[in-house]
């Protein structure tokens, strides 16, 4: 048992083929050993919702026959949790499940910001928010690694679309970068230090992700601090030298010794330093080393208990979108009446590289039938088709009428939304739709069940619907999890992570997405999600934040205080309803007169808070000044601009309840002057304006008022040009050179 490694003397005992060897795997799902030193092969794979380990190591895709493990529900739920402690728990499971199977690395979780509700792969992703992604990844980090099994971050960065995404080039701004698709990566960089992280497929304004030294070490590695390994996304690398230099340490799969050779010839052509080479192999060491104990260590887990955990989970998770006249928890005794193909074969978790084959499964119906006794059932739809039985039909109406209240499940097909393609709209099937009409006209008390992995339009039908519950992919203890909280004896907690739109064409990519021609330009800038709604005022179905309960909760005495490092936030809450119930507290950030173009406001902190009726509770938050600014490109740091800022607290981005104003006192930050900074620039700075009158410079207009409108925003260099400025291109020069001696 290799319990061990002296890195640096193991990495002198290498020779460079065995070196380049261990920059690419063994294999589909495990690295590359060296048997003469004892440098052992070790298992990675797939795990962001539950363990996907393949029985047979020579199954290459392997999508199918894999060990039993807890499906958890999948991520685009687990950010409707809004509850850092419900992930940590989860990671903490998933990391025994991964122990137990000598797995060394899951690789998750995913953090795309969701961009447009069409990416195939959101079910897989968190929010489209950076705060709540980043928050909640970290979380999860935390909790796998806790018990010595490494995570991967991944996919780093700009995946944000299934569609060519092995080629397509996300054209994408700088301050876009890192207000929107880079913090999340960030934070978890820095709050959980996962042990890998692994690049996307896609190009990053021309130059792929798996050979840009500016992301993977520039920002990652110098910035951020990230002292793990960098692994490919499975198949990612064009290029496995420039990869290598670029700081890509692990490429994965195997690819059968030819990125090997490609190593070695470009080392022995000069083209490459082995120094570069030894770096990488000394990264797969220090993971090796960190994960060594826990995969020696075969520790059972507790299935019962992680079934809990994921009933639990998807409590936590379903978010209550309407309840009309209170019609949920169901009172006890009514006669229940369940239609949709999915209470009996439930759509509990994603397709692709995510799927899991779970311990056990619990269904709607059965949860439903074992809670509340008689109940029943009709098909009323086919899952895979969109054209209406009329045989299904009919049962499910007769059903419908005799009874008090029809439980009306419906969802997205698994062949809709997968890794590999994105989808075509966003709307559920529509024979569902047509059956809920049908079932609202002879039983108005029809509550909607959803499952779905990424957000569905309900403009069309959901008038039709007393109550909608939002269930996403609940995993494998959904069924129960629905019979909880349809029933009662479970409170809905979850709040949207994304807005649901009325319809496709309001979305802000909706003019951008997925591109052409091998490129997606991100038109929307910021504004992302809620950012963009709430700037344009545009009515939405629900909200970012929204989410009811069986309770209400009122805010009161909301508090800021400024602090050396930034802000405490304190309000409180409590539960005015009769029954105990989790409210999100969230706290948004508005800067109402800045100097460049920002969100009405941004999501900064939150809180996930238990009460009991009638209890209140003092909630404190914390912000950093790094909440309170902008990305300057132009100054290449993050930038708090003085004046007005508005932090107020809430429920959801459209359900403020207090808001408190605050003056934050920054200096005044210049930009930096060049010879192309415009003539108004110069002059609104006195040390600029100063040198420039002393020059001579201007033969007089810069005392002419009305002629400075003119031509005050002319670039300098061009002024320069000019008969009769009394300024020269040299001059120019100088006086730049003197005003960055000052």
């Amino acid at each position: 048992m290799i319990t061990s490694m002296d890195v640096p003397a193991l990495l002198a005992a290498l020779t460079l083929a065995e070196k380049a060897s261990l920059c690419s795997g063994s294999g589909y799902w495990h690295t590359q050993g060296i048997e003469r030193l004892g440098i052992p092969s070790v298992m990675v794979t797939d795990g962001p919702h539950g363990l996907r380990k393949q029985r047979d190591r020579h199954n290459q895709l392997g999508l199918r026959g894999s060990v039993p493990a807890t499906c958890f529900p999948t991520a685009s739920a687990l950010g409707s949790s809004w509850d850092t402690g419900l992930l940590h728990r989860i990671g903490v499971a998933l990391g025994e499940e991964a122990r137990a199977e000598d797995v060394a690395v899951l690789l998750g979780p995913g953090i795309n910001i969701k961009r447009s509700p069409l990416c195939g792969r959101n079910f897989e992703y968190l929010s489209e928010d950076p705060v709540l992604a980043g928050e909640l990844a970290a979380a999860l980090v935390q909790g796998i690694q806790s018990q010595g099994v490494g995570a991967s971050l991944k996919h780093f960065a700009v995946n944000n679309q299934e569609t060519d995404r092995l080629r397509v080039s996300a054209e994408v701004d700088e301050r876009t970068l890192r207000e929107i698709y880079l913090p999340a990566f960030e934070r978890v960089v820095e709050k959980a230090r996962p042990w890998t992280v692994m690049c996307s497929y896609n190009r990053i304004n021309g130059t792929y992700a798996s050979q840009d030294p500016w992301l993977l070490t520039g920002l990652l590695r110098d910035e951020w601090g990230h002292d793990g390994l960098v692994v490919s996304d499975w198949g990612a690398v064009d290029d496995r030298v420039a990869a290598l230099a670029a700081g890509l340490d692990l490429e994965m799969p195997s690819t059968g010794g030819l990125s090997d050779a490609q190593i070695v010839a470009a080392v022995g052509a000069g083209e490459l330093d082995e120094a570069v080479v030894d770096r990488a192999v000394t990264r797969l060491l220090g993971l090796l080393v960190r994960t060594l104990p826990g995969v020696e260590s075969r520790d059972s887990y507790d299935p019962d208990a992680h079934h809990a955990l994921a009933r639990t989970a998807a409590q936590d998770c379903a978010v209550l979108l309407k309840n009309e006249d209170a019609i949920l928890p169901l009172r006890p005794g009514g006669r229940l009446a369940v239609v949709g193909e999915f209470a009996r074969t439930p759509r509990y978790q994603g397709a692709g590289s995510s799927k899991v084959v779970p311990t056990r499964l619990d269904t709607p119906l059965d949860a439903l039938r074992s809670a509340a006794g008689d109940v029943g059932f009709a098909a009323g739809f086919g899952i895979d088709t969109t054209d209406a039985d009329a045989e299904l039909l009919q049962e499910a109406l007769v059903l419908a009428r005799e009874a008090e209240t029809v439980l009306l499940f419906l969802g997205l097909p698994a062949s809709t939304e997968s890794e590999g393609f994105d989808r075509e709209h966003l709307d559920l099937p529509g024979n569902q739709i047509s059956l809920l009409r049908e079932v609202a006209a002879v039983n108005p008390r029809t509550v909607v069940v959803l499952a779905n992995g990424s957000a569905v339009v309900m403009a069309g039908w959901e008038v039709h619907a007393r109550a909608v519950l939002e269930c996403w992919l609940p995993g494998q203890a959904g069924g129960g999890a629905v019979a909880d909280l349809l029933l009662g004896a479970a409170n809905p907690s979850g709040r949207l992570a994304e807005t649901i739109p009325l319809r496709l064409e309001d979305t802000p990519s909706y003019l951008n997405f997925p591109g052409e021609d091998g490129q997606v330009r991100y038109g929307e800038g910021l504004f992302v999600g809620y950012r963009f709604y709430d700037a344009t005022r545009r009515e939405v179905g629900f909200p970012f934040g929204h989410g009811l309960s069986y309770t209400t909760f009122g805010y009161s005495d909301l508090a800021v205080t400024v602090l050396g490092d930034g802000l405490a936030v304190e309000v409180t809450v409590a539960n005015t309803g009769a029954v105990a119930g989790k409210e999100v507290v969230q706290v948004y950030v508005a800067d109402p007169s800045c100097a460049v173009a920002r969100p009405p406001r941004e999501l900064k902190a939150f809180a996930k808070v238990s009460l009991e009726p009638g209890a209140a509770q003092r909630v404190s938050l914390r912000l950093t000044w790094r909440d309170l600014s902008y990305w300057s490109p132009r100054h290449g740091r993050w930038v708090l601009e003085g004046g007005l800022f508005d932090i107020a607290v809430g429920a959801s981005s459209r359900d403020l309840r207090l808001t408190a104003s605050l003056e934050v006192d920054a200096a005044p930050l210049a930009p930096p002057l060049t010879r192309t900074s415009t003539l108004a620039e110069w002059l609104a700075q006195p040390a600029a304006a100063a040198l420039l009158r002393e020059s001579g410079a201007g033969g007089g207009i810069l005392d002419d008022a009305e002629l400075l409108k003119v031509i005050g925003s002319l670039p300098m260099s061009r002024l320069a040009m000019f008969p009769g400025m009394g300024i020269s291109t040299q001059d120019l020069d100088e006086l730049v050179a003197g005003l960055s001696s000052r």
